[in-house]
């Protein structure tokens, strides 16, 4: 049985980390072409050593800044998924409250509008890409169905993304939510039945290669150089990340957090120099990225 989980969690690495799902993040560069506009990336030193400092930093912020929601968001979902929560307005009153939060904690509003535009599209990427055919639940095709997925637990999942998004569509209410990329990809990885840490991992290795695909595209990096940097370098910095932020909480959902150590368990943003590059992007006189 264990085999089978590791088989079914493994194939689905495989299908999110394919770089040609539709999910907006190739036109993001998480603050990179603002940075390079504002010519901080010629300083001494090896060749992408410029590259590989942003990617820390980068990485760093972010896993702190957006994994607590990813975390929490995930744990909403499962539990709805798994009929542990049963009401569906409860899951979704839990996962506004995250956003809500997410979106406050966001003070850069270039950063604030990819993130809506990517957690949007990754709703829509389920429900379009990740539903069951309907030619498949015909009776005569039934012995093509992988078992791993129980029919009554992808029914719940499929009915709470379709809420969501139905929500983060509308956007007409303080009742609605705007649908923040951390969020939604807790939400998303929860209801394929990815684990809590796998689903995290994931969602950070993204990032560090979506600013690496960036690079590229920015000619700021080679492609042999980028792909060096993603097998030497961003193991050991998404590694780390993880690790560090292993204890933190979002604090929307939680009474757990310590009044005295706030700040040790809470989302912080800890580059502030980034932060205030990303925030310029729209000034930039020419730019091919929307963030």
């Amino acid at each position: 049985m264990q085999a089978t989980e590791d088989d079914k969690e493994t194939y689905l690495l495989l299908v999110l980390s394919d770089s040609n799902l539709p999910t907006g993040s190739f036109v993001a560069s998480a603050g990179l072409e603002s940075t390079a506009a504002h010519a901080l990336f010629h300083v001494p030193g090896p060749a992408g050593s410029d590259i590989l400092a942003f990617l820390r930093d980068s990485v760093n912020t972010y896993a702190r800044s957006a994994l607590p929601f990813v975390r929490d968001a995930h744990r909403v979902s499962a539990a709805y998924a798994s009929g542990e929560v049963v009401e569906l307005d409860v899951a979704l009153a839990a996962l506004a409250r995250l956003d809500a939060l997410y979106d406050a904690s966001t003070l850069n509003h270039v950063a604030r509008r990819a993130s809506c535009a990517q957690g949007a599209a990754l709703l829509t990427l389920y429900t379009k890409g990740f539903t069951r055919p309907p030619h498949l639940m015909s009776a005569a095709t039934r012995t093509d169905i992988d078992p791993s997925f129980p029919e009554e637990r992808e029914s719940r999942a499929g009915a709470l993304v379709a809420a969501l998004k139905l929500r983060v569509r509308r956007g007409e209410s303080a009742s609605d939510t705007p649908g923040h990329l951390p969020v939604c990809w807790g939400v998303l990885a929860a209801t394929l039945g990815l684990t809590v840490d796998r689903g995290a991992h994931l969602h950070l290795f993204l990032h560090a290669r979506g600013v690496l695909s960036a690079a590229v595209r920015l000619n700021a990096l080679g492609p042999y150089a980028a792909q060096q940097l993603l097998l030497h370098a961003v193991k050991l910095m998404v590694d780390d990340a993880m690790k560090l932020t292993a204890h933190l909480v979002s604090g929307a959902l939680r009474d757990e957090v310590d009044p005295e150590n706030v700040d040790e368990q809470l989302p912080a943003t800890t580059w502030p120099l980034g932060e205030i590059l990303a925030t310029r992007h729209d000034l930039l006189h020419s730019r091919i990225f929307n963030s």
